[in-house]
């Protein structure tokens, strides 16, 4: 099998000029989305800029006309609206991750084997999610609940976030006993405890990219897509928690 570094060597010419490209990345990747835009300048000379939020509030953005390149965004419906509305490239759409999600508290004792158990403590008083109207993990969060039966229950209990990232400074600043984020978010040592949510509980985040029709001329857009659905992003992808899309 090809080296992932040494396909990218090979597939990636350094360009005679270096262009910029500005990206629409949903929150949940944008640690990620900056070290596959860094390994991408090394064999590229190209530049990625990010700006990243909820996929809703960057689609709203983009349906204004900010001059985003190309879009990363937490699901796959997004890049398919844009397609339809004649805002993205047609054809260009593809899954560069599959999102993964994680019950976590700051506290080592809360969670347990069983979530039941967690989330009927009477303790947790403040249980955070996402905005399921403006982020997928919301909506991944919401099913999940939905599918153990608790989402009525813990209504007075939850607390919302914007984006899947405010939702984790909730927890990571104590403003929330426990809330559903992204294991992309956290690392193997991070403190606390945590349960990862069985993929059965709620349709899979498939994580789609897109080239705007703002980029459909930009040579470091299209070039750092192309990144994204090569081997060679793929151990970065795993490194932060995210499975690489099958084809």
């Amino acid at each position: 099998m090809l080296n992932p570094r040494l396909f990218a060597l090979l597939f990636f010419a350094t360009p005679a000029a270096a262009d910029t490209a500005l990206f629409a990345v949903a929150a949940n990747y944008a640690t990620a989305a900056e070290a596959q835009a860094a390994a991408y300048k090394v064999v590229s000379g190209h530049d990625i800029q990010l700006t990243t939020g909820s996929t809703g509030k960057l689609y709203a953005q983009i349906g204004a006309g900010a001059p985003f390149d190309a879009m990363l965004s937490a699901d796959a419906a997004t890049p398919e609206r844009l397609e339809a509305e004649g805002l993205a490239v047609a054809g260009s759409r593809f899954t560069y991750a599959l999102g993964a999600l994680v019950l976590w508290s700051l506290d080592p004792a809360l969670i347990g084997p069983d979530p039941m158990v967690t989330l009927t403590n009477p303790d947790l008083h403040h249980l955070a999610i996402a905005n399921p109207e403006l982020a997928p993990y919301g909506v991944a969060a919401k099913q999940a609940l939905d599918s153990l039966g608790l989402s009525d229950g813990l209504i007075a209990q939850m607390v919302v976030g914007e984006n899947i990232g405010q939702t984790y400074a909730m927890v990571a600043t104590g403003g929330a006993e426990a809330g559903f984020v992204a294991l992309s978010a956290l690392a193997e040592d991070t403190a606390g405890s945590r349960w990862q949510v069985p993929q059965e509980l709620f349709e899979p985040i498939r994580q789609d990219a897109v080239l705007l029709v703002h980029g459909a001329d930009n040579a470091a857009a299209r070039g750092f897509l192309e990144w994204l659905a090569s081997p060679a992003a793929e151990p970065i992808n795993a490194s932060f928690g995210y499975a690489n899309a099958t084809p």
